[in-house]
């Protein structure tokens, strides 16, 4: 009966060794199994980028070639608005220069007015005193 228990557990000494042994060996074939798989995801990962960057290449180009086109014709409109925003410039310095020329005019033409009607002032009273002198 003493032999029976050190038989058994010798036994299941030999089967903890081999366990053992086999769950070594389990982590190394994990081990290689990850390091392969991560060797896949890898290469997958680069085609997958330089897929995209391609399809990217391809999509931009249109885009681009849109937006190039875009570019030219607002530049376009730009160079026309300044073009009118110049010659509206000119038009409201003409327009300010002849204001200008018409508030002078008037001017003028009130101090003329106001010169002449002295004169008319002066001719009337220099009228009824040359009537107060004549005889009746």
């Amino acid at each position: 009966s003493r032999l029976r228990p050190h038989v058994v557990l010798a036994q299941e000494n030999t089967q903890i060794r081999d366990l053992q042994q086999e769950n070594r060996e389990l982590w190394v074939s994990l081990e290689e199994h990850q390091d392969a798989l991560e060797l896949i995801m890898s290469k997958y990962r680069k085609q997958m980028l330089q897929l995209l960057e391609g399809r990217k290449r391809e999509e931009a180009e249109p885009v681009l070639k849109v937006h190039q086109a875009n570019s030219g014709e607002i530049e376009s409109q730009i160079d026309r608005i300044c073009e009118m925003g110049e010659v509206m410039r000119k038009a409201v310095q003409v327009d300010d220069e002849q204001f200008f020329k018409v508030q002078e005019k008037l001017a003028q033409l009130e101090l003329e007015n106001k010169e002449l009607r002295e004169l008319l002032l002066i001719s009337k009273e220099s009228f009824e005193v040359g009537r107060e002198d004549l005889p009746d």
